[in-house]
């Protein structure tokens, strides 16, 4: 009898315990995390796979936050954007319901078919240019396209104050790179300058610069602040910060026009976990994930948060902003001309 009471008063006491950290659950529920749609995300199971071209030095402990909030394990697949398209098409003929969500650059691309049409009370705070017109597709970080250049070997008195005067550079000839795939950055030309003079002025970069075409805007990046090339001809801005900020002798400068694409997040038509999904698809819009991806130079999306450094949006919104959002059939006409004219003769 002696040991039953025993038993019984630990268990009252557990249970007084217990009692105000329960109580306490719900407010540190982030607020992205509604209590609905994570029971219903938990009832799923405990794992989702997500599908992406972030860095795993980014991403992992990006998703790391997903996971503590909420105790469900992210499967993060890595790959370039043309590998994760690729293998989705693929998937999605198939019938094979392997992946959940999908963030990378850019998901507007992919068929209606494949992906969710879903809404979220996040999207009152992306800017306007970050939400799908079909709501399929919402941006959660910003790609700016800007030229960039190594500190060490050029003076900052030397840049260009618009492209016209990069062809007065010509010592910079065989120095200057370009990733071959910026199309979304030639068509802004083209949109500014209007079609003949944009396509003469790019002839003319070409002829006179003889940019050397890197593939992947990291590399590039991190070319330039080697001192492999002296001036990247464009890149995407977040990148250039991403070094810069690790102590890399790189900067940008802004030019007319600032092209701007997104890094987009998208739901599976066919996700194994949908609700799970639509949970995960709330942190990437929210403030604190958008938070978290500035201290790696990344442009938010959000009004609510500030760049790192400081002051960047009033830098490249000083210019002009030009969303280039291409559909498949798009790119694939600018992959055309980009080629034609900065291809190696």
């Amino acid at each position: 009898m002696r040991h039953h009471k025993t038993s019984l008063a630990a268990f009252l006491l557990g249970l007084c315990l217990a009692t105000p950290a329960a109580a306490q659950a719900p407010a540190s529920t982030p607020p992205w995390a509604p209590p609905d749609l994570l029971a219903a995300a938990k009832a799923e199971g405990d794992t989702m796979t997500v599908y992406g071209s972030m860095n795993e030095q980014e991403a992992l402990p990006y998703y790391k936050l997903f996971e503590q909030a909420t105790g469900i394990k992210v499967v993060y697949v890595r790959a370039s954007d043309t590998a994760l398209f690729s293998r989705i098409l693929i998937e999605h003929r198939a019938r094979q319901r392997t992946w959940d969500l999908v963030v990378t650059t850019p998901v507007n691309r992919l068929p209606d078919e494949v992906l969710l049409q879903f809404e979220t009370p996040q999207v009152k705070d992306l800017i306007p240019q970050a939400l799908g017109p079909n709501k399929r597709w919402y941006g959660v970080y910003s790609n700016y396209n800007t030229p960039a250049y190594n500190t060490n070997l050029v003076k900052q008195a030397d840049l260009p104050k618009t492209y016209e005067e990069f062809l007065t550079h010509k010592e910079w000839a065989g120095k200057v790179a370009l990733d071959k795939g910026d199309t979304e950055w030639l068509s802004a030309i083209f949109a500014h300058y209007g079609e003949q003079r944009g396509r003469k002025l790019a002839q003319d970069l070409a002829t006179t610069l003889k940019p050397v075409l890197t593939e992947g805007h990291l590399l590039l990046a991190r070319s330039v602040g080697a001192g492999e090339y002296a001036v990247a001809l464009n890149n995407y801005t977040n990148l250039t910060l991403n070094l810069k900020l690790s102590g890399a002798p790189t900067d940008y400068w802004a030019l007319d026009p600032v092209a701007l694409i997104f890094g987009s997040v998208g739901v599976n038509s066919q996700a194994p976990h949908p609700k799970t999904a639509l949970l995960a698809a709330n942190f990437v819009m929210s403030q604190q994930a958008q938070t978290f991806l500035t201290q790696f130079g990344r442009l938010p999306t959000r009004l609510d948060v500030e760049t790192n450094p400081p002051g960047v949006m009033k830098v490249l919104h000083a210019k002009t902003v030009l969303p280039a959002v291409f559909s498949a059939e798009e790119q694939k006409k600018w992959n055309t001309v980009f080629l034609d004219i900065f291809r190696p003769r």
